[in-house]
């Protein structure tokens, strides 16, 4: 019986406060559209693969070890991609504004387990230097990879394409109003049950009986509750009473 009359009390204050829920989740709406589509500058992402593979002369056959060793030097070459040594002969040959430090920001090199293909990611606010970029620290890290590990086992697989109506990777206008609704939502509920916790004042005969424990008797209804009276003929008044020897009517 209690679990019924606490989920009544439950939708009762929702439905009280509805109005607030409402407000504030289309103002989270609102202000998340708003930012997203006008505030926010969009990100543009660019992708180029190298393989990691040794060349094979007549003398060498493929191994399961050589392709094993080549896996494993695509986590040594992922660091070097992103470091100083590569960025900034990217930075000179593109004449880029800003250090290795912020380009690596840029850049993420990722590969499939047991995989000899890597994936350089370039995010940018521009589509075609994040396709730039992509396509010349590939190449930069081809040329410079055999002087730093005396090995020459780096081609580019895919180079980076710029498309004709490049669509930004973020950010994502439609899942950020979903997001702010449903946190606008969150709030209004929240701040909904908090304002009926701090409300203290007695608004019904039922708050009375639940405080005190006790029935109510009777209840004094406001006079503007009260129905009024109906117009009732009076007599008049001023009629002038008749002196002695007068009749009505004379």
């Amino acid at each position: 019986m209690e679990e019924t009359i606490s989920l009544r009390e439950l939708f009762a204050v929702l439905r009280k406060r509805l109005w607030l829920i409402v407000l504030i989740t289309i103002i989270a709406a609102t202000v998340s559209a708003v930012i997203s589509f006008f505030v926010l500058t969009p990100v543009y992402e660019s992708k180029t693969q190298i393989l990691v593979n040794q060349a094979k002369n007549d003398q060498q056959l493929y191994s399961t070890q050589t392709v094993q060793t080549n896996v494993q030097l695509i986590n040594t070459y992922n660091d070097i991609i992103t470091s100083p040594a590569i960025l900034d002969k990217v930075i000179k040959e593109l004449k880029l504004d800003g250090s290795a430090a912020s380009l690596s920001g840029q850049i993420q090199v990722t590969s499939a387990q047991d995989s000899q293909v890597a994936q350089i990611v370039v995010q940018d606010t521009s589509a075609k230097r994040a396709a730039d970029i992509a396509n010349t620290t590939a190449s930069v890290f081809q040329k410079e990879v055999p002087k730093l590990m005396n090995v020459d086992n780096v081609s580019v697989l895919s180079k980076a394409t710029l498309g004709e109506n490049p669509s930004p990777v973020k950010p994502q206008p439609l899942l950020n109003v979903a997001i702010a609704i449903v946190v606008g939502l969150m709030v209004g509920v929240g701040l909904s049950f908090l304002l009926e916790y701090l409300d203290n004042t007695l608004k019904t005969e039922q708050d009375i009986e639940n405080i005190l424990e006790l029935p109510v008797m009777g209840v004094i209804t406001t006079i503007k509750d009260v129905p009024k009276a109906t117009n009732v003929q009076r007599p008049d008044l001023t009629a002038r009473v008749p002196q002695r020897g007068e009749t009505f009517g004379s």
